[in-house]
């Protein structure tokens, strides 16, 4: 760094003299004479020198494996040649791709640039320029205020503009989704050799295409008579398609469109030759309208009967009678002996009509969508998988606190305020499951149905559990791959005598032991291990709690899980001893074994809980690759089968390396709960399909974005582990795990022919805490000297492909929400200054202000972000299918969930990006039923949602007041709609998701607790949920945290509060159109008298209220009448009216929250003195009005009829659909989970 700023410095000396000694040269010569041009010349090649390592920077990218031998070598002659660039530390060094991969990544890149620039200038800049250059023309005899910056509109130039260079920053997001997108679709109009590539891309598509074809030829060529001339139109017709498929011209030639009709007819054939009842006319009939498909529908440009004719594709002599027709007496059956032929009809049969009958199709959806992806990922292109004994070796790691292990029988049955229980949740979500498990229960001796809560409740704990997000259905799902392997390994070494014998109880592991129990059981066992790291496993041991026995119960059933926790020895006097202890359950003995006990230096948790954990159990897998597993994923029987394959991708090379981290995609399965968990799904689907192939390839920047990647576990444990676990920066640790394999030279691939499951989370509450830890988490990222080091280790393309898809994202939704502020503010400038009525009221400047408004409307809308979601739908399901998704999620109010979750993302990230302080939230994950209360959804969306709401919300409706545009006029509604649909989403959503949320009753109770926790008097020693003093002490911690650029930008942002009141108190008719400034400074009078008046009342209430009630009442009195009199008398004596009355609470009372702000940022200078005690009290009431503001309309949504129910439906739709019956949540009567 100290050297690259000398040269630089060097650089800015040599070129500062140069420039100088030409225009000296040229001012002693008085012209351009040859000394002047010499002296250019000098100054000409200096440059040429400069750029001299910037050529070679190219050079080096365009050979990228040069670049990575420089690197990666510490030869000094490089280390000399290569100093700007050559880095002595060991992380960071060769990371350049193959050149194949260099260009697909950098042509990607430069069509999204070329795109986005073509798009900014033609759509975002070009129409602004004529406006912006009469609005600096334009010239206003008189402002509408004290105008601070001259007799210009430079001012409201700036705010115009704002917007639109923030869109210019973040419409590249929007280009890097669509492009992305693209490259992951497929193209209905492909030309042949893209289509080709396509079908080679699997062995046995391409296999299963080639000999349908030739199948079809055979089977036809041999219906028909030999020398007939229907069997030389025939030949001429597969001549033909030969010829177009040899000279890449097919779809060129013919349409594509109509090949599924063809390949309808070709089945129906098929069936009729294969027909016990020979039917002569049938065969003729589809033959012909076969004819008619291939000569009239299949090519594009339709040949005429005398074309045909001459190319011999038609009869030379068309019939005249029926018997003349083609095909009439020119085919027949085959014979019934004719067994290869037979063989050859039934293998096409398979081939061409292999796909589910809608008979044959599951009734569950689940397993409807289990049997379609595991077909599908057959024909993908899988690596050949060894037998057992020769496949690598693995681990699969999951990390276990206190969660739920078991759902215990109380809290299954007892229903919640609502009336409502999770075992009767479950029964109407999965009633068909229900169905199934009675039916297996009466099957095993069950008599009656009330026995499943009695005899059978540990089946029924069971099959709940396995229907939650539990950590035995985690490892019932992982499972999945021991009882694969025993099977494959069967399979490798059984005769296919056995098989035959075996095959009936295959599935039953006594069988399996029985016949091969020694060999399959130990090739299995040296092949895979479950480690499941429960932390506190030997403290809830001790204590006897109820996870412990459901944890051993696991061991029991489960030969080859293995438990690690760590284990703390009390030698008294205060000394504690940790150990590292891995236990399994032995069958023998039948009782719990201990396998390894290792000492611990100290505590084990010094970081982030979750990484930590995952670090202390790692030396107890086994094997060269280590699936981690969060506690929430499943897996399936039909997947794990698949791991074999998987692991053969480590021995392959992606790109010029092998990979050291597999990517695997996820199936959530939470979808189905409620509406939010649908979209919350939806919202992931782009990520963990679509947009982590494009990473993988061919951006080549995937990282570790969660669980269930594999790794190389022996790379991963020689270079720092696959969890970073520092406090606060590594709070999101699994992308870090990425950004260590990047940066060491690894490689990160993505396959989709295996999924493994995932829970997300179900409730809004939920889902927010979700997303505040991973915006939170990306905050840090931004901090971290990783993310640093990426930034300046990877080329540029590459880099932007890094910093789009991780950090990037969270940037860009911030720098969104920073758009509708500035545009807001913007527009409220032009309109309190009089610029906006000045120029509309100019003829010659209304239609460029005009474009202005245009140009803006664009800004808002611009973001477009439910295209990709559409497009990705599209790929997935089909377009039509993707717009009835889309347009049920609407109705399901989907734009106010993602419009939410886009405040808690700028939120957080922006919070965090400021002043740190990340921090580990709980999530819960639990099926959200239950009410949550105004007071909870208040302390959880105070300062991210509702005060930036209401904050819009003042300024729409002080702009509304203001503004020369009519309230009625299209461009002011379609200006503002959108504005005014983020206000409603981020005061709304809340309750709009939130169970039972427009219930009356509820919400009466909802008030009381409301303001019983605001005005609660225990002090704050109290916790959160119960004191409103201590909660808004919490809500300052990040302040506390900050440093001193931190708490200035803090300041400077919570400035604008007090514009309300500047910009207001000019359009006050008491003002009577005075601008000069100290009409603002007498309105400070009025503010400070109002501050005055509250703090004598808070004052005689502290001091008086309890023991002299009487003089407290007397305060009241002369404070009330002497603020009435006042009032009275400037109505009367001044200009001052009512309206001036309701707009000044609109100038002052955000004037208030300005100072309020300020002074948490100065509480370590105030909390000391007397003001702190009227700041706190001040607050108190501010969060009063602002719980005031967002309850009002809850209560008048609540008081209105069908809301509730509305609100129940879109909530509970899924459910619905599947018999939930939401009503007696409105009814309020308890729910017997028996019925």
């Amino acid at each position: 760094m100290v050297m690259k700023s000398m040269v630089s410095l060097t650089w800015t000396a040599v070129f500062t003299v140069f420039y100088v000694q030409i225009w000296i040269q040229k001012n002693s010569d008085g012209r351009w004479s040859d000394a002047a041009l010499d002296k250019i010349y000098v100054f000409l090649k200096s440059g040429l020198v400069f750029i001299v390592p910037e050529v070679l920077a190219l050079i080096l990218f365009i050979l990228p494996w040069v670049r990575n031998f420089i690197e990666n070598t510490d030869f000094i002659l490089f280390d000399m040649l290569t100093w700007w660039f050559h880095s002595r530390l060991y992380v960071g060094r060769g990371l350049r791709e193959g050149l194949v991969d260099n260009i697909k990544y950098t042509l990607f890149w430069i069509t999204i640039l070329l795109s986005k620039f073509s798009f900014s200038y033609f759509l975002q800049i070009k129409p602004l320029v004529a406006p912006t250059k009469a609005l600096l023309s334009l010239r206003l005899s008189r402002y509408n205020w004290h105008e601070f910056f001259s007799n210009t509109n430079r001012m409201a130039v700036v705010l115009i503009w704002t917007p639109v260079v923030l869109m210019y920053l973040v419409d590249i997001q929007l280009w890097y989704t669509l492009l992305a997108l693209n490259q992951a679709s497929e193209l209905a109009s492909a030309p042949d050799r893209w289509v080709w590539f396509r079908i080679s891309t699997s062995e046995y598509r391409r296999c299963a295409v080639i000999e349908a074809y030739c199948s079809i030829r055979y089977v036809l060529l041999y219906i028909i008579h030999e020398r007939s001339e229907e069997r030389g139109i025939v030949t001429r017709f597969f001549e033909e398609i030969d010829k177009l498929v040899e000279t890449g011209k097919f779809t060129t030639e013919y349409k594509c469109q109509a090949l599924p009709n063809i390949h309808a007819k070709l089945i129906t054939l098929v069936d009729i030759l294969m027909s016990p009842k020979q039917d002569m006319r049938k065969l003729v009939d589809v033959l012909q309208t076969l004819y008619e498909l291939m000569v009239k529908e299949l090519p594009r440009c339709k040949k005429p009967v005398g074309q045909l004719m001459q190319q011999a594709l038609a009869p030379r002599n068309p019939a005249t009678t029926e018997e003349g027709l083609l095909f009439v007496n020119k085919v027949r059956f085959p014979k019934p002996d004719d067994a290869f032929f037979h063989r050859q009809l039934r293998r096409l049969k398979t081939i061409l009509s292999s796909r589910d009958s809608m008979r044959n199709v599951p009734k569950n959806i689940e397993a409807w969508r289990r049997i379609a992806f595991f077909s599908n990922s057959v024909f993908m292109n899988i690596p050949r998988a060894p037998q057992v004994e020769k496949m690598m070796a693995f681990s699969v790691l999951t990390p276990y606190y206190d969660e739920d292990v078991l759902y215990k029988k109380e809290s299954l049955r007892n229903p919640n305020d609502d009336g409502i229980s999770t075992l009767f949740y479950l029964q109407k979500i999965y009633e068909d499951e229900w169905e199934n498990l009675m039916e297996r229960m009466r099957g095993d001796g069950m008599e009656n149905d009330d026995e499943i809560f009695t005899t059978r409740s540990r089946d029924l704990r069971v099959w709940a559990s396995y229907r939650g997000q539990t950590l035995s259905r985690t490892v019932r799902g992982m499972m999945y791959y021991y009882r694969a392997l025993k099977i494959l390994a069967y399979l490798d070494t059984a005769s296919e005598m056995e098989m035959q014998q075996g095959s009936m109880g295959l599935w039953g592991s006594r069988n399996l032991h029985q016949s091969r129990a020694v060999n399959e059981f130990g090739a299995v066992m040296m092949k895979f291990t479950y480690v499941v790291a429960c932390q506190i496993y030997g403290t809830q041991k001790r204590k006897g709690e109820s996870q412990a026995e459901d944890i051993a119960n696991l061991m029991k059933n489960n030969e080859a899980l293995r438990v690690a926790y760590v284990d703390e020895v009390h030698l008294g006097r205060g000394e504690v001893e940790y150990y590292s202890v891995l236990v399994k359950y032995n069958q023998q003995l039948k009782q719990e074994e201990e396998i390894y006990r290792i000492k611990l230096p100290g505590p084990m948790k010094l970081g982030e809980g979750k990484p930590e954990n995952q670090n202390h159990a790692i030396i107890f897998t086994r094997g060269d690759a280590l699936q981690t597993i969060d506690m929430n994923q499943d897996h399936s029987f039909e997947e794990a089968l698949k791991m074999r394959n998987l692991l053969e991708e480590f021995k392959i090379n992606h790109g010029i390396r092998k990979p050291t981290i597999l990517g695997v995609r996820e199936n959530i399965f939470t979808g189905s709960v409620s509406s939010l968990a649908w979209f919350m799904s939806t919202q992931e689907m782009s990520f963990v399909t679509l947009g982590q192939r494009v990473l993988a390839n061919p951006l080549k920047v995937r990282m570790h974005y969660g669980h269930p990647d594999v790794f190389d576990r022996l790379w991963f444990l020689t270079r720092g582990g696959v969890s970073k676990a520092s406090k606060v920066i590594n709070i999101s640790e699994d992308i870090f795990a990425g950004f260590n394999c990047t940066l060491r030279g690894g490689n990160v691939t993505h396959h989709e022919y295996i999924q493994v499951g995932k829970g997300r989370d179900v409730g809004l509450n939920q889902i927010s805490m979700f997303e505040a830890k991973v915006s939170s988490g990306n905050g840090e990222q931004v901090l971290s000297r990783d993310v640093y080091r990426l930034g300046h280790r990877l080329d540029f393309f590459r880099m932007m492909s890094f910093f789009y898809t991780t950090v990037g994202f969270y940037y860009n939704t911030m720098i969104m929400i920073l758009m509708v502020y500035t545009f807001l503010w913007g527009r409220l400038y032009l309109a309190l200054s009089g610029v906006e009525g000045a120029a509309l009221d100019n003829t010659r400047y209304n239609r460029a202000f005009g474009a202005v408004l245009n140009q803006q409307f664009v800004v808002q809308i611009g973001v477009f972000t439910a295209l990709p979601m559409i497009v990705e739908n599209s790929i997935e399901h089909g377009f039509l299918s993707a717009v009835w998704d889309y347009l049920t999620m609407q109705l399901q109010l989907a734009s106010i969930f993602f419009t939410f979750s886009m405040g808690t993302r700028s939120h957080y990230f922006g919070r965090t990006i400021l002043h740190g302080g990340a921090k580990y939230r709980a999530t819960g994950r639990g099926f959200v039923v239950e009410h949550k209360s105004f007071a909870e959804n208040y302390r959880l969306y105070a300062r991210s949602h509702f005060v930036k709401g209401i904050e819009l919300g003042v300024i729409l409706i002080v702009y509304a007041s203001n503004t020369p545009l009519a309230i009625s006029r299209f461009i002011y509604i379609i200006l503002n709609l959108s504005s005014w649909f983020l206000v409603v989403s981020w005061i709304m959503g809340p309750f709009v998701f939130n169970p039972s949320g427009f219930d009356w009753l509820k919400t009466v109770y909802d008030f009381n607790d409301f303001v019983k926790w605001l005005f609660y008097g225990g002090g704050s020693l109290a916790k959160a949920d119960v004191s409103w003093e201590t909660w808004w002490y919490e809500e300052q911690d990040h302040l506390r945290a900050t440093g001193l650029w931190g708490k200035l930008l803090e300041i400077i942002l919570d400035l604008r509060f007090f514009f309300f009141q500047y910009g207001v108190v000019y359009h006050l008719n008491i003002a009577e159109g005075k601008t000069g400034i100290g009409v603002y400074l007498i309105s400070w009078v009025f503010m400070i008298a109002a501050v005055a008046v509250y703090i004598v009342m808070a004052y005689a209430q502290d001091k008086y209220a309890a023991n002299e009630h009487i003089r407290y009442r007397k305060v009241q009195v002369v404070v009330t009448f002497a603020v009435v009199f006042v009032t009275l008398m400037l109505l009367n004596f001044t200009a001052l009216t009512v309206l001036d009355l309701f707009s000044s609470v609109l100038a002052f009372i955000p004037t208030g929250w300005g100072i309020i702000s300020i002074a948490q940022v100065l509480r370590p200078f105030l909390e000391s003195s007397i003001v702190w005690d009227s700041v706190v009290s001040l607050a108190r009431i501010y969060d009063l009005l602002i719980g005031m503001c967002v309850l009002a309309p809850l209560a008048f949504l609540s008081w209105m009829p069908g809301f509730q129910a509305m609100q129940t439906r879109i909530l509970f739709n899924e459910a619905f659909s599947r018999g939930l019956q939401i009503s007696r949540i409105l009814t309020g009567k308890k729910i017997n989970p028996e019925s």
